[in-house]
């Protein structure tokens, strides 16, 4: 016999998802404690979970699921046949349809992309910004820098500069960091100019140590650094970087106030799930699911603890965001369990952290 963990395990079905299955009466298990309630699964189920997991991957329904999952036992296998058949017919569908809204959507972006239209500024800027403020700015962001090839853009910080202020942002799609700080010289047009990650770790080094004001330029697409007579400079990344401004307007949430070193020790010690890994990640993230309670702390829950309106997050990337928040206190506001999680500072609200929910298993 199996436990719900080991079949899990074994099957690569969640704790949860096995929860589900048995409410759903798809897979019940063959025991169930009943002092305790803890499922036991019989060896031979181990073969329906396995089957049940490759299922649940292809997105047949669950009415055809528990249909095959009852005809797979039996002798004429012609139903089973039948329903895999009609959902790859169903998947062949869905992808013809994508295919058709996806030309619709490039046919949308040649015409944005007509000559005729308004071209990006690319004249040359020269600002002048404090020093520890525009260092401040860069350790607030860079941990969300992207490293997949695929999307070279997101590989760097994006500089955003406008009158006195200057806005660095960093996303890698799973999480998004914005940080301002104000300038106290801007020569030029408003201009955004995205700074390889390498170069910006170079700005970064140079911001040790430096004179209390530095000067940033960007001409064409050279983006230079002077502190005193040292500098670093280097060539921008040459794509147009996404609106960070729309992917930072969020309905309102709840907001809690967090002390974050005995947050980041809950976080570290208490229970976390398998999630599914990004397709440039190696292996599975740990998820931590976060909870508040009625007298306004925040939890870390157990598996099957969860409740309808907790958020699922990577943990690793709130560690991070929590460290690059630097201060013992942080607020975190939070929405809905599919909206992002935000990590603000108490006393600044131009620096925060937007991480991405992770969506449970059934």
């Amino acid at each position: 016999m199996r436990s719900i963990g080991e079949l899990a395990r074994d099957s690569g079905l969640g704790v949860s998802a096995l929860r589900f299955y048995d409410t759903a009466g798809v897979l019940v298990p063959a025991r169930v404690d009943p002092s305790s309630g803890y499922r036991w699964y019989g060896p031979e189920q181990l073969e329906e979970a396995r089957l049940l997991a490759r299922l649940r991957r292809t997105g047949m329904p669950l009415a055809d699921v528990r249909l095959v999952l009852a005809a797979w036992s039996g002798e004429d296998t012609g139903l089973v046949r039948k329903l895999l058949d009609a959902q790859l017919s169903r998947l062949e569908r869905g992808l013809s349809g994508a295919r058709a809204e996806f030309s619709a959507i490039r046919a949308l972006l040649d015409r944005k992309e007509n000559p005729m239209s308004a071209p990006v500024a690319t004249g040359a800027v020269r600002v002048i910004a404090s020093a520890p403020a525009l260092a401040a700015a860069l350790d607030a962001v860079r941990f969300a820098a992207g490293t997949d090839p695929e999307l070279p853009v997101l590989g760097g910080v994006l500089f955003d500069i406008e009158g006195g202020t200057l806005h660095a942002v960093a996303t890698d799609r799973y999480r998004m960091a914005v940080a301002r700080t104000d300038v106290t010289r801007h020569e030029g047009p408003r201009r955004q100019v995205v700074v390889p990650s390498p170069l910006a770790d170079a700005m970064r080094a140079l911001l040790t140590d430096a004179p209390a004001s530095v000067e940033l330029t960007a001409d064409g697409d050279r983006v230079a650094l002077a502190a005193g007579d040292r500098q670093a400079a280097g060539r921008s990344l040459d794509h147009d970087y996404p609106d960070y401004r729309r992917l930072v307007r969020l309905p309102e949430g709840r907001r809690v106030v967090v002390e974050v070193p005995a947050f980041r020790t809950a976080l570290e010690t208490g229970p976390v799930r398998a999630g599914e890994a990004p397709e440039q990640a190696g292996e599975s993230p740990d998820i931590s699911v976060l909870t508040v309670a009625a007298d306004g702390t925040v939890g870390v829950c157990g598996d099957g603890d969860e409740g309808p309106d907790d958020v699922a997050v990577n943990r690793e990337y709130l560690l991070q965001a929590l460290a690059a928040g630097a201060r013992d206190r942080l607020v975190l506001e939070f929405g809905a369990p599919t909206t992002p999680l935000a990590v603000r500072r108490p006393d600044a609200e131009d620096a925060f952290s937007l991480l991405m929910p992770v969506r449970l298993d059934a």
